[in-house]
């Protein structure tokens, strides 16, 4: 290749190169590559070229040119792309500034199309309608940013397309119908107010005329003996007698349920949770299972279920707790307190006392804690998280005879009595264990009378104690005397209470008492505040029903044999009293 062609080359590459917008470049490298690829030769000699070298000098040009081009066309790219992003921001902001609602300057809230429409003065600023119309209305006279005299008339709404104002029409029309439904709320439940206290007074009456329509029927029997076919003397014949004429027959005879033919019924319980009630007897099958267990009736056919095993001995004591696996605490003459659980039928916590068990209950404040009362009149307190012994023990007060009754009295928010703690009563007397802390008890000796009490049930609401003493040469006939517990600050520190109790009502039976009979003293089924007490008569072989306030005679529940334990539940909503005998139960139903 001569040297003429190659210079037409590059001049062609050169042209090629000016249109890419780099002919500067490529003109200082080709003249050094000219002069260092061809040197100067005499005229006359022949020059040999090299086609070799010639090309790739040719080849290192074009790509410096295209690698030049590149850089160049990404910096326009690359400039282009910033000057896009500015254009984009700027308009993104000025849209962003479009969007933005005036807010106005007086409260500082977005001016609407509605009551706070935009509105301006003669010197042009800028305002809420209702804001500025109010402004001048106080008084002010003067725009609140310049202040130039203004007035009402001088307010003008303005209609800027500029402006954006917030569209609350919607808002508006929500918080209306709120308004409405909130008046409509509270015209409901004003007709509902005025609807159940007219329920209430409907049921009033009709419980008022129901009971004067007793009595008339029971005032025709007694003067009319023809009459005593009616209605009224099977109503008799089923509530049993009553002591005077105002005095009604309260609790009608439902059903008798045989729990033991070979007698030994001694103690029962209820359980709401099941709507079970569970009564102890000896074992029907001696020979094959001896000792002693419970039979379960169902509370709502009255129907015994099963028998479950529990003692090797007569039990004394029975209570369910509040916990929903319905958990039996029983105790018995076999030392030993257990816990069963009456889903699974079977004994699942067992505690040796060392000495037989008169009676037991639950803690109501903490579940975890149970009592045992011993023969020697001792407490024993268990936790159930702890299945070895007992965790404590409150020893006897003066004598050691048993502890026949105890119960536990919850704390209460109460003036005349808050304190919470055990009811313990022996054939002694009685005391309450005051239970300052979990492991802290203060013994309060009741007044009672010494040597002739048999039993100590309470009322947890009402903070009254039922206490019932047998015949003695004083008194030749059983009582039951009710009384309220009370409590006053100790002279000597103001943070101890000093407990005690005295008598509000005594109520006299039969004069016969030779069996530990467990009586009871309840709210009335009418939940109208007053308090029944029932107990058991063995002159007569009864229960005896009284009002506790009044003190009168209600009505006799005839039985059998003499009456060792009475239990009122409900079931249903319907009011219940259960009475035990040695070989059965009767269930009577208020009427």
């Amino acid at each position: 290749m001569s040297s003429e062609d190659s210079s037409t080359d590059l001049s062609t590459d050169i042209s090629e190169s000016e249109e890419s917008g780099s002919t500067t470049e490529i003109e200082d490298e080709y003249e050094g590559d000219e002069s260092a690829a061809a040197p100067p030769a005499p005229a006359s000699a022949p020059v040999l070229v090299n086609p070799v070298p010639v090309q790739s000098a040719e080849t290192g040009d074009s790509q410096s040119a295209r690698q030049e081009q590149e850089s160049l066309t990404s910096h326009s790219e690359d400039t282009l792309n910033v000057k896009e992003d500015a254009a984009s921001t700027k308009t993104t902001d000025a849209a962003a500034s479009d969007e933005e609602a005036y807010s106005c300057p007086i409260c500082f809230e977005p001016c609407t199309n509605g009551g706070h429409h935009l509105a301006t003065l003669q010197c042009g600023h800028l305002f809420g309608s209702t804001c500025i119309f109010q402004w001048l209305k106080g008084g002010g006279g003067k725009c609140p940013q310049c202040n130039k005299k203004a007035k009402r008339s001088d307010v003008v709404l303005v209609y800027a397309p500029t402006v954006k104002v917030v569209d609350t029409s919607e808002q508006e029309r929500l918080k209306r119908d709120l308004e409405k439904e909130q008046v409509m709320r509270r015209k409901a439940e004003l007709e509902s107010a005025q609807c159940r206290l007219q329920l209430q007074f409907l049921t009033d009456e009709c419980s008022k005329l129901r009971k004067q329509l007793q009595e008339l029927r029971c005032l025709i029997a007694r003067h009319n003996p023809s009459a005593s076919q009616g209605p009224s003397s099977s109503c008799n014949s089923l509530t049993g007698h009553t002591s005077s004429s105002q005095s009604q027959c309260k609790y009608q005879f439902e059903k008798g349920i045989m729990v033991s033919q070979s007698g030994n019924c001694r103690v029962m319980a209820y359980s709401a949770l099941m709507s079970c009630l569970v009564v102890s007897q000896p074992s029907p099958q001696t020979t094959l299972l001896p000792g002693c267990g419970v039979k379960k009736i169902s509370g709502m056919n009255f129907r015994s279920t099963q028998y479950v095993p529990i003692h090797s001995k007569q039990i004394r004591g029975l209570a369910f707790s509040d916990h929903p696996d319905s958990v039996l605490l029983s105790a018995s003459l076999d030392n030993t307190i257990k816990l069963t659980s009456l889903i699974a039928n079977t004994v699942v916590q067992t505690y040796n006392t060392g000495r037989p068990v008169w009676s037991c209950c639950w803690c109501s404040d903490d579940t975890n804690y149970i009592y045992a009362g011993l023969i020697n009149g001792s407490i024993l307190i268990y936790d159930m998280r702890d299945t070895t012994t007992h965790v404590q023990e409150l020893p006897s007060q003066g004598s050691r005879c048993p502890v026949t009754s105890l119960s536990y009295l919850p704390r209460m928010a109460s003036a005349a009595f808050p304190c919470g703690g055990l009811v313990a009563g022996t054939l002694e007397g009685g005391c309450f264990w005051e239970q300052k802390s979990t492991n802290t008890y203060k013994a309060h000796l009741l007044p009672l009378e010494v040597g002739s009490c048999t039993d100590i049930q309470i009322e947890p609401t009402m903070r009254h104690c039922l206490v019932t003493y047998r015949p003695s040469k004083t008194h030749s006939s059983l009582r039951c005397v009710m009384m309220e517990l009370s409590s006053s600050p100790s002279p000597d520190s103001l943070e101890n209470l000093v407990c005690t109790c005295y008598p509000v009502q005594t109520f006299q039976a039969g004069p016969t008492c030779k069996l530990l009979t467990k009586n009871a003293i309840f709210a009335s089924p009418e939940n109208d505040g007053t308090v029944l007490v029932c107990a058991g008569d063995e002159a007569t072989n009864s229960a005896m029903v009284w009002n506790a306030g009044s003190g009168s005679l209600i009505q006799k529940l005839q039985a059998d044999q003499p009456v060792l334990d009475i239990c009122p539940f409900e079931v249903n909503h319907t009011n219940l009293l259960g009475t035990l005998t040695e070989k059965m139960v009767k269930i009577y139903k208020w009427a």
